[in-house]
């Protein structure tokens, strides 16, 4: 089975199908697109299947498949009483009934091309009965060449029809690759004129800026997001591990969540309370540089994907322009080139109009003709049975048949003497041609070999002198560039030796003004204290903050006291809800029984006693 799927994918990954894949992604695919790969296989095959199958419903493609693969006499592997589990299998998209029909197929597709072309005409056509036992349909006079002629007539009405059709998808193909490639092309130009212009220091600089890039993709992207995939894999594991919740656990849940939160802030208050200076300092660097993480995570990811981009666009040129080259030979056109080639086209499309019209004209003529044939023909028949009977009353029977063979035996022989001769004449003549021709071809070429030994022997003196120049750059450059790297280094130094005391200034400065300001506050708030004065008394933080927390604890006082007075009342207030539900489920299903009993008094009587309802048929 692994060498059918290799096989498979090595021919898929082939030309004309060009899909790209490996063993795991066909593996991998669902029975939608398995049964599109089928169809595209098919459509190669014979090109009326070339259909998108989301288009078409599943008993129709089944129904298409089944008849193309009867035409070309394919087998499914089994018995005869396995074509319902293949029919099947087939509508589903089920691998082990696609994957032997994509090798089947693929081991002789160029067999089947033919086999699905000719089948168009060796499939015999079912004529009705009554149409066969028609008077007029078997007196028809040369109905076997009118059968043949109005054959070969709708072969090259399809073939015009398909030429056309052709014609004008290269004709948009042709544009848009031309409007690509003109793209491509002007950001190609662009790009080689910076590369051209460019200087060792900045190549080195690029290349840094390139290494840099791809460092801390590896050192710090990917492994945080492979982190993070590694946590959510391990908590959707756990999350599939653990039973199912009900409505208790969830409130339990929801419970501890309440608690945790609660927890939470008073940590954050008594953090508050405490306003260590240092942490403060360390959370705003922290937040700066969660800052400037998530944007060069942001402008490493751009990077990437105009990188990919970037990729995509290139396999798309290569691809466009072999496309081109294997299409005709030459390069893609361009500005005039184009518009003559467009214009030209133009012209050959109007004498192509011309000479299709002059063809009907001449098929018109060519059915009068062949009527007029016809009727002589009749004719002579007429005429040759009249000069028989003739001939057998004179006693003289076949003497205008051997006179006609005896004409046209000699008719023959001088039309082969004309020939023989002509042909001696026209290879002398031919022969003389050749020989001129290559006399003027070997005079204008002299002078062109002449000159081009003097290029040749040019060239080798240029190359010997570019190899020289080229060696004087490289060493030149190198001693440049190890100049370079030790000012960088010694830069680098004084550099991070600058940003040192500069960031020791800094913190030195904010570490004064946060203890003059916590100075402040601490004599203020002594003052406030020690003050006889009770207003100032209460402008003291440390009574504000005991008035909050005494308010809060009686806040929470009270909503414990609510809470455990829901808990306790939601059982009783739960029975009664239900309770509610019941009755008027009980109320509704009364409605219906006196609705259905004004729609059905022919049946029976309701009659109510005591409260309660009797049915009297």
């Amino acid at each position: 089975m692994s060498d059918q799927i290799k096989f498979i994918v090595d021919n898929l990954n082939k030309e004309p199908f060009r899909k790209n894949y490996n063993l795991i992604t066909f593996d991998s695919l669902e029975p939608m697109q398995l049964l599109q790969v089928l169809n595209d296989v098919l459509a190669e095959i014979d090109p009326k299947q070339d259909v998108d199958i989301r288009e078409e419903m599943p008993e129709q493609t089944a129904k298409r498949m089944l008849s193309l693969l009867g035409i070309l006499k394919y087998k499914p592997p089994g018995s005869a009483t396995d074509m319902s589990t293949f029919r099947q299998g087939l509508v589903i998209g089920s691998k082990p009934v696609i994957y032997p029909v994509l090798h089947w197929l693929l081991q002789r597709t160029n067999e089947l091309k033919k086999r699905a072309y000719l089948a168009r005409f060796l499939i015999k056509l079912e004529v009705p009965s009554e149409f066969l036992q028609d008077e007029t349909v078997e007196t028809v006079q040369n109905h076997q060449r009118m059968l043949k002629i109005a054959r070969q007539l709708r072969v090259e009405k399809e073939r015009e029809e398909f030429l056309a059709q052709q014609k004008q998808e290269q004709k948009n193909q042709l544009f848009h690759a031309v409007q690509r490639l003109q793209r491509i092309q002007n950001q190609l130009k662009s790009m080689r004129h910076a590369a051209a212009d460019a200087k060792p220091e900045s190549l080195m600089k690029r290349l840094e800026e390139e290494i840099k890039f791809n460092s801390y993709m590896v050192t710090e992207k990917f492994p945080k997001e492979l982190e993070n995939k590694k946590k959510e894999l391990h908590f959707l594991q756990k999350v599939i591990s653990e039973p199912a919740m009900g409505q208790s656990d969830l409130l339990e849940l929801e419970s501890k969540i309440n608690e945790i939160n609660t927890q939470i802030n008073q940590l954050i208050e008594k953090k508050m309370i405490r306003n260590e200076p240092i942490e403060g300092r360390l959370s705003l660097y922290r937040q700066q540089a969660s800052i400037i993480s998530h944007k060069k995570e942001a402008k490493a990811e751009e990077l990437q994907e105009a990188k990919e981009k970037l990729a995509n666009l290139e396999r798309e040129v290569s691809v466009k322009t072999n496309q081109t080259r294997e299409f005709d030979g030459t390069e893609v056109l361009k500005g005039d080139e184009f518009k003559r080639y467009v214009s030209k086209l133009r012209s050959k499309s109007t004498i192509f109009k011309k000479k299709h019209q002059i063809i009907a004209e001449f098929k018109a003529e060519f059915g009068l003709l062949q009527r007029t044939e016809e009727l002589l023909k009749q004719r002579h028949e007429n005429i040759q049975h009249q000069l028989q009977t003739l001939e057998e009353k004179k006693g003289i029977s076949g003497y205008s048949y051997t006179q006609e063979e005896l004409e046209r035996v000699s008719a023959l022989k001088s039309e082969v003497d004309e020939v023989k001769g002509r042909t001696l004449d026209d290879m002398s003549e031919m022969v003389k041609k050749l020989n001129s021709l290559v006399t003027e071809k070997k005079s204008a070429l002299a002078p062109v070999i002449k000159e081009l030994r003097q290029l040749r022997q040019k060239c080798q003196e240029l190359t010997q002198e570019c190899d020289e120049k080229k060696s004087q750059y490289d060493s030149c450059a190198a001693g440049l560039e190890s100049n370079r790297s030790k000012l960088e280094q010694e830069v680098r130094g004084l550099r991070e030796e600058c940003l040192q005391e500069e960031s020791r200034y800094h913190y030195t400065n904010f570490m004064i003004k946060n203890l003059e300001v916590q100075l402040r506050r601490a004599t203020d708030e002594m003052k406030a204290y020690v003050s006889s004065d009770q207003q100032e008394k209460r402008k003291a933080i440390r009574e504000q903050y005991t008035k909050n927390i005494t308010e809060q604890e009686n806040l929470g006082k009270k909503l414990r006291e609510k809470q455990k007075a829901v808990r306790e009342s939601h059982g009783p207030n739960m029975k009664q809800a239900k309770m509610w539900r019941d009755f008027e489920q009980l109320m509704e299903c009364k409605k219906q029984c006196f609705l259905k009993q004004q729609s059905q008094t022919s049946i029976g009587q309701v009659i109510q006693e005591g409260g309660e309802d009797r049915l009297i048929l």
